[in-house]
């Protein structure tokens, strides 16, 4: 049979090997999107702002905040992009004007009065 300390070592393997998984998925699925964002054509669309959200995780040692606003275009497609805080707090639903987005990456929205 197994002593303890040999089924300790197994388990810990196995977490460490699965913890090590789950960090090289990450890295890769970000690369994998940041290249593919690199390899989309910027776009100009007419735009208007019409949701924003804000998606905040952490625990005791701290948190991070993503913040996210949804344009709707002309045609009523509807594209949600990750935005810094301070363009968050810049836009408001509503608002009209010229998104300029690459891939999934939110590149500038030009308000239009």
């Amino acid at each position: 049979m197994y002593d303890t300390m040999t089924m300790f070592r197994t388990v810990f393997l196995v977490a460490f090997v699965m913890i090590v998984a789950v960090m090289a998925f990450i890295l890769l699925r970000g690369m994998w999107q940041w290249n593919r964002n690199n390899k989309s054509p910027v776009e100009s669309v007419e735009a208007k702002v019409c949701g924003k959200r804000m998606e905040v995780s952490g625990h005791q040692t701290g948190a991070s905040t993503w913040y996210y606003v949804t344009f709707e275009e002309e045609n009523g497609a509807r594209r949600e992009l990750c935005v810094s805080g301070e363009i968050y707090g810049l836009l408001a639903e509503g608002d009209h004007g010229v998104l300029t987005y690459q891939g999934t990456r939110y590149l500038d929205f030009e308000r239009q009065i």
